[in-house]
């Protein structure tokens, strides 16, 4: 990975969940060497809490021992935290999300669009309590070109938290050809994570909620962190009913990190075919 700064994006409202997404970062922050950079978007004049993001602020850099910059804007949180993002070009926004998702979010300017949207990996918080480390990272996968973008990305942060890697791969029992090619897939998937030196082991369940039974398993095993990919572009039956992705994402109590598909003309690093 480069030796440059690295930054760490943090959308504050000043909510608890959005407070907690601060220390969530801190040891990340550390293992990967980057500095945090806290955001406080305001829809009008009047909203700007100034004095309290640089309370904050100096707060945060006292309480971590890591550089902390914050950035004050007029707008949108959701679109301006992705424009912020690319800007500045972050390598990892943590975001506090504390109200549940409905349908209509998927329209406008929304946190499922947010997620969808995002041009860096994003971990979302939802849950109330806070995890100072890492030990178990979830990995649910299918058989997608994209899914297999995630495991580099999954092995990237197994290493800098020293920990395992689970992954989980979910079937219909109506499907027993899938079920076949999705357990071969993930023993090889687990045969790379291995390779890298990581500890990683493989489960097959069956279930027709794919998002609910991802949830129970990771709560099942304490996963720390569970990773997904997110979709940007949506069919008209997901416009208007979701995606897995974003069940996940709401029900959810674990951290979740979304991960935008890259275009598919471009190739993914891993292919363990």
């Amino acid at each position: 990975m480069s030796e440059a700064k690295k930054t760490i994006l943090i959308p504050i409202d000043f909510t608890q969940q959005s407070l907690m997404a601060i220390r969530q970062s801190f040891n990340l922050a550390r293992y990967t060497h980057s500095h945090l950079m806290l955001l406080h978007v305001y829809e009008k004049q009047g909203d700007e809490r100034y004095d309290e993001i640089v309370k904050l602020t100096k707060q945060t850099e006292a309480d971590s021992g890591i550089t902390t910059e914050f950035m004050n804007v007029k707008g949108d949180v959701y679109k301006e935290t992705n424009r912020i993002a690319e800007e500045i070009n972050a390598h990892l926004v943590i975001a506090g999300i504390e109200s549940h998702m409905r349908s209509s979010d998927i329209v406008g300017s929304s946190a499922s669009k947010f997620i969808r949207e995002c041009p860096v990996p994003i971990i979302t918080i939802r849950g109330k309590e806070h995890r100072d480390g890492c030990e178990n990272i979830l990995l649910p996968i299918d058989l997608t070109p994209e899914s297999r973008e995630k495991v580099d990305l999954a092995i990237e942060f197994a290493k800098y938290f020293g920990a395992a890697i689970r992954i989980l791969g979910v079937y219909s029992l109506s499907d027993e050809k899938y079920e076949s090619q999705l357990h071969a897939y993930s023993h090889q998937v687990k045969q790379y994570v291995k390779s890298k030196g990581i500890a990683c082991s493989n489960k097959s369940i069956a279930g027709d909620d794919t998002a609910e039974t991802v949830v129970e398993y990771a709560n099942k095993i304490e996963a720390d962190l569970i990773i997904i990919m997110s979709k940007p572009d949506l069919t008209f039956t997901e416009f208007f009913h979701g995606t897995t992705a974003q069940h996940l994402i709401d029900i959810s109590n674990i951290p979740v990190l979304s991960v935008r598909p890259r275009k598919r003309e471009s190739v993914t690093h891993f292919s363990p075919f």
